[in-house]
């Protein structure tokens, strides 16, 4: 017999031991008795329903010895005599072997071996080696060399090796690759250190092919002088502990893998990838049409037959059955199918070829047929529900995990679709909420642009990726008198219906004051006024949403072809010349709207004909990957070259310089200039007397003919007898007429009075005020707007068709 089956951390086993049986126990970190034999109960009589559960120290009848209470505080094995209750009463006289099997941070548990102590030496060594072999937990004895010395009889049979075939293998715990090299190195580790330590591994045995954990305490054996001789390796079975870790480990996952974005998909995908390949070999994710939409799902359980989309799936390997449905294809699940059974009763259900049901809906799934058999030996199939209402369901299914799903699985998975739908469930209500706000941003942007001679445009706009959601920027082209245009780009704080609104108030705002042809600074002192006003509106205690925006409005005339801009808290406009050259135009910087503090201040520029002005949002300069400067670099750079139409430029632009996922929305104008020649617009400058209304209208009568408009010359008489009347009997000092042929047929007259007249209705006996009413009624427009000389009166007419 090997020396080793008598040494126990350096000392010999008591040679006073006697007894036929050998008990055995075991203990856990809290000193509690976890396990009770027969042979325990044999030799003190207590049955294990009464072991169980009690302390051990309870059934000491004296305090152990000093040596035993080190050993255990420092977690190495002890033997020795004790004396405990029996039972009856009475004390028995015991010894016990201790060995610590470490389990990590629950701390150290024990396994107890005692029998009863006998006068009669002579049999220690036998009694010791039935121990060993009979014992309920595995065991195993190495040398130095880290050969396998012995094994009991319970490694034998986890293993479903015999001792001499593991000793010719030269290893023996769990004798596969992986786990070997992990017991090797424990073992490498106690050899040199001296010193017990544990570890935890887990294993497919051999005997029944399940899959276990074990927790193994190392312990060297040392002789007299200190030197380790042997290591006993002792494994104590913690597949349920496990399993449990393991879900909580994976649920622990899962809460920060699922949900990262407010997308329903990614989100659906998310929950396919998780579990794979711990949990399952194979996931799918089907959800209701309504919830891609974002519509409100119907509450309570589906019944009946079901249809739903395939959303994502995720599998373990390229034959796992996802060829059944393809993502984005409706599939039909029968009433007696294991996912309209799980949506019908709202918790999981467990299925497999044991079922008749998954039989029959497995033969009638394929899209070409029967499904051939993929060795699919486990299905569970749970509902996604969240907040009473139903989503869809998650399909999670076993080929190449040896073991089956468990009644615990169904828990676990659950747990699993339960945390996933409530994050498709925002992800739908927030695809219903950007949606709300997207059509709201679209419908109040314009839809087409008012016909316009002064300017050729194209814009983009963009919302936001869907987690930051729909914004408040807009942009617009306003044609004002005088072939004039106004060029609009603005951007209100925040995200959502909340902004998209705002931005509907704001950009009507500025069509109003857009009307009465104000100059830019003026408009945007009158803007500022309004979100000023916007904001004291908004007393909703819910609504913590601050109310601010920044706006750029330029006016550009094709005739003088003079830009006059100002801004407000926005980016300077872009200019790109004719010959190449591109610059920003230096705008006098002004606060966001909103503030209230600081007064708007605008430039003017003259522009060549066929330069392309360059208006946009922040979104377009801000973002993650470029800073300010080298984005508005990347925009001069693109503006430098020729493009084939300014479509062409928005569509490089945009590729150039957001992002995939853009963070903010994006505005962008593009305008590129035209002019009237001078062909198109005569001036004449005449002396404010009343004699010299004739001759007005000789010269606009001679302009028509030469335009080949005589049918306009009699409504243009009166509309010039009117305003020109008008201006000499109200202004001082020298009257123009303008006559612009563009769209329509422009007649202007300025005076040095800063007056501006009204419309109104003449009474009877009224000497005047007939004379609006009458430009009123035979031109399309009219209005005034305030020139530094004074004021110009303007009306619009038709030109004839064709």
């Amino acid at each position: 017999m090997d020396d080793t089956r008598g040494v126990v951390s350096g000392k010999a086993w008591d040679t006073s031991l006697g007894g036929e049986r050998w008990a055995t126990a075991a203990v856990d970190a809290d000193g509690v008795i976890a396990r009770w034999s027969a042979d325990a109960e044999a030799l003190l009589g207590y049955r294990p329903a009464e072991a169980v559960g009690r302390a051990a120290r309870a059934l000491l009848s004296v305090d152990p010895p000093d040596s035993a209470r080190r050993a255990l505080a420092g977690g190495e094995p002890w033997s020795g005599r004790i004396t405990a209750h029996h039972r009856d009463g009475g004390r028995r006289e015991v010894q016990l072997l201790a060995f610590p099997l470490r389990t990590g941070d629950e701390g150290t548990r024990w396994l107890l071996a005692a029998a009863a102590a006998s006068p009669r030496p002579g049999h220690d060594e036998a009694l010791m080696w039935r121990a060993f072999t009979g014992s309920g937990v595995p065991i195993a004895i190495y040398g130095t060399d880290l050969r396998l010395l012995h094994a009991n009889e319970e490694l034998c049979r986890v293993i479903g090796r015999t001792e001499d075939d593991m000793r010719a293998l030269g290893t023996g715990f769990l004798p596969e690759s992986r786990t070997n090299a992990e017991v090797q190195r424990a073992l490498r580790k106690v050899l040199s250190t001296g010193e017990a330590m544990t570890t935890r591994t887990f294993h497919r045995a051999s005997a029944d092919r399940r899959d276990r954990a074990w927790a193994l305490s190392l312990a060297p054996l040392k002789d007299p002088a200190g030197q380790v001789t042997a290591i006993v390796l002792t494994g104590f079975e913690i597949t349920e502990e496990y399993w449990a870790r393991e879900g909580l480990a994976l649920l622990n996952e899962a809460g920060m893998r699922i949900g990262t974005t407010l997308d329903v998909t990614r989100t659906a995908q998310e929950l396919a990838s998780t579990p794979v390949p711990r949990f399952a070999d194979f996931i799918s994710v089907d959800l209701l049409d309504s919830v891609l939409r974002g519509d409100e799902p119907t509450p309570g359980p589906a019944s009946g037959d079901v249809l739903m989309r395939r959303v994502a799936h995720c599998a373990r390997a390229r034959e796992a059955p996802e060829g059944a449905t393809r993502i984005g294809e409706v599939a039909s699940y029968p009433e007696a199918s294991p996912p309209a059974r799980c949506l019908a009763t709202g918790r999981a259900v467990l299925t497999g070829p044991w079922d008749p049901d998954y039989r029959a809906w497995m033969a009638n799934r394929g899209r070409h047929g029967r499904l051939p058999d993929l060795g699919v030996h486990s299905l569970v199939a749970a509902p996604l529900v969240a907040r009473g209402s139903t989503l869809g369901v998650a399909l999670f299914s076993r080929r190449t995990h040896t073991t089956t799903f468990a009644e615990d699985d169904l828990t676990l998975a659950e747990q699993l679709v339960g945390r996933a739908a409530v994050c498709i469930d925002n992800a739908r209500r927030y695809t219903r909420e950007r949606g709300t706000a997207e059509t709201l941003q679209r419908s109040l942007l314009p839809r087409g642009l008012s016909p316009q001679s002064a300017v050729e445009v194209a814009s983009r706009y963009l919302p936001a990726d869907s987690q930051y959601g729909v914004g408040g920027d807009w942009f617009d082209v306003i044609p004002l008198s005088g072939s004039r245009v106004a060029l609009v780009v603005g951007d209100v704080v925040g995200h959502g219906i909340h902004a998209s609104a705002t931005m509907g108030r704001l950009r009507t705002a500025v069509r109003t004051l857009a009307d009465i042809d104000l100059p830019p600074d003026e408009l945007l002192t009158h803007l500022d006024d309004v979100v000023g006003r916007l904001a004291s509106e908004n007393t909703d205690p819910v609504s913590d949403e601050d109310i601010g925006a920044s706006c750029l409005y330029a006016v550009y005339d094709p005739v003088s072809r003079l830009f006059c801009a100002a801004r407000a808290g926005h980016p300077p406009p872009a200019l790109a010349t004719p010959d190449g050259t591109v610059s920003l135009l230096e705008l006098p910087g002004g606060p966001p709207l909103g503030l209230g503090d600081l007064p708007f201040e605008s430039a003017e520029f003259e522009i060549p004909e066929g330069s392309t002005i360059v208006l946009y949002t922040d979104g377009l300069i801000e973002n993650r990957t470029h800073d300010i400067t080298s984005s508005i670099d990347e925009l001069c750079e693109i503006l430098t070259h020729p493009s084939p139409s300014l479509e062409t430029t928005c569509d490089t632009v945009l590729r150039t310089l957001l992002a995939p996922r853009p963070e903010d929305d994006v505005a962008l104008l593009l305008a590129r200039t035209r002019a009237l020649d001078a062909g198109q617009v005569v001036t004449w400058k005449l002396p404010a007397e009343p004699a010299l209304v004739s001759d007005a209208r000789d010269h606009a009568i001679t302009q028509l003919a030469t335009w080949g408009l005589e049918e306009l010359t009699f409504t243009t008489e009166l509309v010039i007898s009117e305003l020109f009347t008008n201006a000499i009997l109200h202004a001082e000092g020298p009257v123009q007429l303008r006559l612009i042929r563009d769209r329509a047929l422009t007649c202007e007259v300025s005076d040095t009075s800063t007056t501006a007249p009204h419309l109104r209705r003449a009474r009877v006996y009224d000497e005047g005020g007939r004379g609006l009413l009458l430009v009123a009624q035979l031109t399309d427009r009219w209005g005034t707007r305030q020139i530094p000389s004074g004021k110009a009166i303007w009306a619009e007419l038709a030109l004839p068709t064709g």
